[in-house]
């Protein structure tokens, strides 16, 4: 704890700068942890800061600081945090485009420069060192292991050729990586603190969801160069923070989650904005649900909903929208087309709808999920929307992973003591056939298949970890990639394809 000179109290400025800078940066705008500003702890009113600081926070890498500071110091820092910052930087088109830089050493080559199978390629995000490695998928070498901005956050984004990847950091910065010519092609600040990207069906543009400034960037593919920022601001005037966008390709359309408005905004890159309607052929006035700018290429709906929805999972026509509660008690369907709630799911124990996945089982589509502070998997059917199955599990997981040609489901417990399982479920019969602890004691999560499904891609999610391959049919450990903290790992072809079992 740092004391002042001068009266031997607390000081909550220092206090910050020694635990907390690491991960929320000195500025307090956010890295590997959320920006701590009044505008992101509002909602944690009272003690609950404190809270926090004192005990840390359940499935987070927020430790607790309960030794290392006494409780005035606590409360001190609390109330530290609650000070709105000095000045807020702003952050529009002229500020991102500043921070654009292209690699002036890139040379755009015309076929890959390696001989594996471009559509098997699989990378791999290693958070230990803040890493990306580019793994062939039929031999499992390393093409080659480049550097990304700190902390990347949200799923990388392929071009629909799977030529280019986008990542992008808490932080906001949006990284473009040459796969064929395994060059960084440039870098560009989106925003102060983000959430996520969405790649366009088209593969120009891409959607940057912001928590800090309250906007929408939308970049140019091309060249990182911004093509429109939009304020995100509800209908009934307030700003509010970007969850994440995902794209809607049939709908030819960005989805967003709002963090602090009961809405749901759809964002068109339609070549045709001015018809009112979705180029793609489903036929919806725009103009149904209030004013809509269009004097811009990328015009805006927004559709009010019963409840915050900070998650979202779409079926397969992307006419449907599952979306998860804030509160965690359950969920609901929205129906894009006419912008209505049609259903309710019953979804207790905060699901992470981000990873759930579907697949065939008799004459139904199911979609399954996990839960954050639940040891469930829901399985419901996509056209009833009930419930079919509550799975139990080990404890609460946070990724789940399947293949068209696997008859298995890989679900992860990646919270509490039994961090180091993994549950293999059958797809049809919707119980767990094995599980599977490959290293006892370490978290071991997150599944990606090859192209084919032969082989699954397993994460020892450790500073001194490794990516364990399985054969997909025998369930057992056929090669060991040692990893710095690998965490996420993206098949170009189940990614550019919407493969089964794979989050979109």
């Amino acid at each position: 704890m740092a004391l002042s000179l001068s009266t031997g109290f607390a000081d909550p400025r220092a206090d910050y700068l020694e635990h907390c800078a690491d991960c929320h940066l000195e500025n307090r705008l956010g890295a590997n942890g959320p920006a701590l500003i009044p505008e992101t702890l509002k909602r944690m009113r009272g003690p609950k800061i404190e809270e926090v600081i004192r005990d840390g926070r359940v499935a987070t890498q927020m430790p607790s600081y309960r030794e290392e500071l006494t409780d005035q110091a606590i409360s001190e820092l609390a109330a530290y945090l609650k000070t709105p910052l000095e000045t807020v930087p702003p952050w529009g088109e002229e500020e991102i485009m500043a921070s654009r830089v292209l690699d002036e050493d890139y040379v755009a080559a015309d076929a890959p420069i390696w001989s594996s199978d471009p559509m098997n390629i699989t990378l791999v995000v290693e958070t230990g060192d803040h890493h990306v490695s580019v793994l062939d998928g039929d031999t499992f070498e390393v093409l080659d292991r480049f550097a990304t901005p700190f902390a990347v956050h949200g799923g990388p984004k392929f071009s629909p050729d799977g030529r280019y990847v986008f990542i992008m950091s808490r932080d906001g910065w949006v990284q473009k990586y040459d796969i064929w010519s395994l060059k960084q092609v440039g870098r560009v600040r989106a925003g102060l603190n983000s959430r996520n990207i969405a790649m366009s069906g088209d593969g120009n543009w891409l959607a940057v969801a912001n928590y800090l400034p309250n906007s929408l960037t939308i970049l140019s593919t091309k060249d990182l160069s911004v093509a429109e920022v939009h304020e995100v601001v509800g209908k009934n005037g307030k700003p509010s923070r970007v969850s994440a966008v995902y794209q809607a390709p049939p709908r030819e359309s960005f989805v967003l989650a709002l963090k602090d408005v009961p809405e749901i905004w759809e964002v068109s890159y339609s070549k045709h904005p001015d018809l009112g309607i979705f180029a793609g052929g489903l036929a919806h006035d725009w103009r149904i649900e209030g004013p809509i700018a269009q004097d811009t290429p990328f015009p805006i709906r927004k559709i009010t909903t019963p409840d915050f929805l900070d998650d979202f999972f779409f079926d397969q026509t992307y006419e449907y929208v599952m979306g998860a509660s804030r509160a965690g008690t359950g969920g609901l369907v929205i129906d894009l087309v006419i912008g209505q709630k049609v259903a309710d799911l019953d979804l207790p124990g905060m699901p992470h709808l981000g990873s759930g996945i579907t697949w065939k089982r008799g004459d139904s589509t199911v979609m399954a999920t996990p839960h954050l502070q639940d040891g469930t998997v829901s399985v419901i059917d996509m056209n009833s929307w009930e419930t079919v199955k509550k799975i139990t599990t080990e404890g609460p997981g946070f990724f789940m992973r399947s293949h068209e040609n696997s008859p298995y489901v890989w679900a992860d417990v990646f919270f509490g003591p039994n961090k180091d399982a993994m549950h293999i479920i059958d797809k049809q019969t919707l119980e767990i056939v094995k599980t599977l602890r490959p290293v006892p004691g370490a978290t071991v999560a997150h599944v990606e298949f090859t192209k084919d499904g032969r082989y699954a891609l397993v994460s020892v999610w450790e500073d001194d970890g490794e990516v364990l391959v399985y054969d997909a049919k025998t369930l057992e450990i056929v090669k060991r990639l040692p990893m710095r903290k690998p965490s996420g790992k993206y098949n170009v072809w189940n990614k550019i394809t919407f493969s089964e079992g794979t989050s979109h």
